[in-house]
């Protein structure tokens, strides 16, 4: 038989909160993390909006200076996630100190330690003066090399860098992993890096809304007056765990992960594809041995963008028209938190999942052709959540799907 895998803690630093009650607040009230940043629009950006993240306060009582010294902002973020998480799973220091752990987060960018590199460099022209840390905070896998230093972890241990789905490849691959024997206990996750440099690219793009008049109204997923995606961040930590381990333990467990399904566009670098949206979610759902008839909620990808939101509707609307799975996107209150958002949407989910409702996708006033068959909570929705599927899609047309399930002996 193969060995199953369940979750025994999570943890979050988001712009709907910085833990997990607080967030649940948040997600039923339908409550929007956006707000507007006047330093991105002094930097020059087209959009000064974002999801409003707290900035973590990390003394010497929590880490010494040499370990906080090579810690990026998005580390810094996933720290306090992972701490949340291992304080759920109520595993502690002796417990990580005598057994193997593994880490998996994704993460695709850290940018302001490398502006501040060239900087320092621009000016100085002696790499004498770039001092200690900054090599740490600017590599991809500052995540990883930080979490598993802090927390003593000696399994499995690299950085998934996908894009936006990389949060949820993170939680794919520690799935596998642990499926397959070689692993018992993963911390797996997402980080995200808020600060203005990370994202001016985007923006060039002309990929973030401009709708600066009303912040909380401008992420709206699947309506045909969205303009564009609000960038966000923050980080999302969940412990995955072998069943039987688990139980061992005396851990509570969270929910079980039943399967994953993953997919390349293999088109245009920034074009998204329904049927590569589409071959994502079945597989998952082949994996996890469940009907689209079986599915009670979808965390949608849907991002706000007019043509991302589109196909992955084309998608939904061929596997789960006249089924009974409610759809949202819970990116309308919080924002794109790209790199961490496959890693938070879990989190969003498992919540929902263990308090009996559907988070509403807020903003949406009047849902785009495509959408109009989808079975959309505009409202939050009291309702009991067995099986849940998750979408992650990213550049580079890589697709990730998840599928959750409320435990069961």
């Amino acid at each position: 038989m193969e060995r199953r895998v369940v979750i025994t803690g999570m943890g979050i630093w988001s712009c709907l909160g910085t833990d997990i009650e607080t967030v649940k607040e948040s997600l039923y009230q339908g409550k929007s993390g956006i707000g507007l940043d006047q330093d991105r629009l002094s930097y020059g950006y087209r959009s000064g909006l974002m999801g409003i993240v707290a900035k973590p306060v990390i003394t010497k009582k929590d880490l010494d200076r040499h370990i906080r010294a090579g810690m990026s902002e998005e580390a810094e973020y996933a720290f306090m996630a992972s701490r949340q998480a291992f304080d759920m799973a109520q595993i502690d220091s002796e417990y990580l100190q005598q057994n193997e752990v593994g880490c998996i987060f994704g993460n695709d960018s850290s940018a302001k330690p490398v502006v501040e590199s060239a900087r320092i460099m621009d000016e100085k022209h002696d790499t004498e003066m770039l001092g200690y840390g900054l090599v740490f905070q600017s590599m991809n896998s500052t995540v990883n090399m930080n979490l598993c230093t802090i927390f003593h972890l000696r399994g499995i241990n690299f950085t998934i860098s996908a894009a936006c789905a990389s949060g949820s490849h993170s939680i794919g691959m520690g799935y596998m992993l642990i499926k397959q024997g070689l692993q018992d206990v993963v911390l797996c996750g997402g980080a995200q890096e808020t600060n203005y440099y990370s994202m001016a690219s985007f923006d060039a793009l002309r990929a973030f809304s401009v709708r600066m008049d009303e912040p909380a109204k401008a992420s709206r997923p699947f309506d045909k007056d969205r303009d564009g995606l609000i960038p966000s961040g923050g980080a999302a930590a969940l412990v995955l765990e072998e069943y039987e381990h688990a139980k061992a333990r005396g851990a509570n467990i969270l929910c079980e992960v039943v399967g994953y399904g993953f997919s390349s566009n293999g088109v245009g670098i920034s074009q998204p594809s329904d049927e590569g949206c589409e071959i994502a979610m079945s597989r998952a759902m082949k994996d996890a041995g469940v009907t689209p008839d079986d599915i009670d909620y979808i965390n949608a990808h849907a991002t706000s963008t007019p043509q991302g939101d589109m196909y992955e509707a084309k998608a939904l609307t061929r596997l789960f028209e006249g089924t009974h799975a409610l759809i949202s996107s819970t990116k309308s209150m919080t924002g794109h938190e790209c790199w961490m958002a496959g890693a938070s949407e879990i989190v969003y989910s498992i919540i929902m999942m263990r308090n009996n409702f559907v988070a509403p996708n807020i903003n949406l006033e009047h849902p785009d052709e495509y959408a109009e068959k989808l079975n959309l909570a505009v409202k939050t929705v009291n309702t009991p959540l067995d099986v849940i599927l998750s979408n992650s899609f990213g550049f580079g047309g890589t697709n990730s799907a998840l599928v959750i399930r409320a435990i069961r002996e």
